[in-house]
């Protein structure tokens, strides 16, 4: 399977081309600006793989949840390139793409609880789990506030580890489901590179036509804070 994965739903523009098991990615931190780097990103890639658009089976994105702005750049581009060339597209959860990465850092548990700043005063979060390869959802994705945010009672017991931008915008409000987990890291954000993995394990079966894509916000009003659950 041939892929370019890209992401723009948080302050890391990435993106990945996934050849058959081979993987080149690249990256850039910056608060904005996104919508200049990612095409040149993509374009110097696919020059370095030595692989043309046309020849892709499928492109991934980060479908969300993330910055408006940015989680609606990647859909677009995606859209975009997708429509050109008459290819399939394969949304991919940012919340899981940042849970399989801390899942595949060494030694680590095969449970993940993802925190994300959603401004407002809230997190995207959603707990995740590595039964065997796969990375999988353990329930819904949700936003709400720090406080509500809580581990399955499945769990009890189990090593868990956190990942996140929300652990540092909001440490003291998550001190108490972070006392439950064995290691944070927060530094941690959504990559093209596991969003590329991902889709790769999941198959082609899992793509969409491209009108069918859509981002995935979770606040049905990105202007103010939606009621906790």
């Amino acid at each position: 399977m041939k892929l370019l994965a890209l992401d723009t739903s948080t302050e890391l523009c990435s993106a990945a081309v996934w050849l058959d098991g081979a993987m080149i990615a690249r990256e850039a931190s910056r608060q904005r600006g996104h919508s200049e780097l990612i095409l040149p990103m993509i374009e110097d890639l696919l020059r370095e793989a030595g692989v043309g658009l046309a020849q892709l089976d499928a492109i991934a994105f980060g479908r969300g949840p993330g910055a408006f702005t940015g989680v609606r750049l990647a859909a677009g581009v995606a859209q975009g390139l997708a429509f050109a060339l008459d290819l399939p597209l394969m949304p991919i959860s940012d919340l899981r793409a940042l849970a399989a990465q801390a899942l595949l850092q060494a030694g680590a548990p095969r449970r993940a609880l993802i925190c994300q700043d959603a401004r407002m005063d809230e997190v995207y979060w959603g707990c995740f789990e590595r039964p065997c390869d796969a990375v999988c959802a353990l329930g819904p994705e949700a936003v709400a506030a720090p406080g509500k945010v809580a581990l399955p009672s499945a769990w009890d017991g189990a090593a868990v580890s956190g990942a996140g931008s929300g652990f540092a915008a909001y440490g003291p409000l998550l001190a108490a489901v972070a006392r439950q987990l064995t290691s944070v890291l927060p530094e941690l954000r959504p990559r093209a590179r596991e969003i590329a993995l991902l889709a790769a394990a999941d198959g082609l079966a899992s793509a969409i036509p491209a009108e069918q894509a859509q981002p995935v916000y979770l606040r049905d009003d990105v202007a103010r804070p939606a009621s906790s659950n």
